[in-house]
C-alpha cells in the first residue's frame, strides 16, 4: 500500500508540475479545471493511502528513516491545505499568484522527496 501511495503522489506531482508550467505561461488561458481536480484527487488519495500505510508495521529503523513517513505525511497535508487555498482563489476569480503555487509545490516536493527516502530505504 505504501508503494501505491508513493506512485499516486508521484503522478499527482507530475500533473501538478505540468499545471504550474501551464498556468505561469503568459498569454495562455488557464488550465482546464478538470485537470486541477484530477491533480487534487490523486494527491488526496495518495495522502489517504499514505496515512493508512503508516498505521502498519514500523519500517526504516535500521536505516534511520523511521520518522520520515510521518514527516512526509505532515508536509503533504500542509501542501493539500495550500492547494485548497489556490483552488479557493481560483473559484473567487482572483488572480492566483505564482507565490501561492510555489508554496504549494515546495511543500509537496519536500514531502515527496522525504517519502521517497522512506519508501526506498527499506
Amino acid at each position: 500500500m505504501l508503494q501505491f501511495a508513493f506512485i499516486l503522489l508521484l503522478i499527482a506531482g507530475t500533473l501538478g508540475g505540468g499545471l504550474a508550467v501551464w498556468h505561469l505561461r503568459p498569454q495562455v488561458p488557464s488550465p482546464p479545471w478538470l485537470l486541477g481536480a484530477l491533480h487534487g484527487a490523486l494527491g488526496a488519495a495518495g495522502l489517504g493511502l499514505l496515512l493508512l500505510a503508516l498505521r502498519g508495521p514500523p519500517r526504516g529503523m535500521a536505516t534511520g528513516v523511521a520518522g520520515f513517513g510521518m514527516v512526509a505525511a505532515v508536509l503533504l497535508a500542509v501542501a493539500l491545505v495550500a492547494g485548497l487555498a489556490v483552488l479557493a482563489a481560483r473559484l473567487r476569480r482572483r488572480g492566483i499568484g505564482g507565490l501561492f503555487i510555489a508554496i504549494h509545490a515546495s511543500l509537496a516536493i519536500a514531502g515527496i522527496v522525504i517519502l521517497a527516502a522512506y519508501v526506498l530505504a527499506g
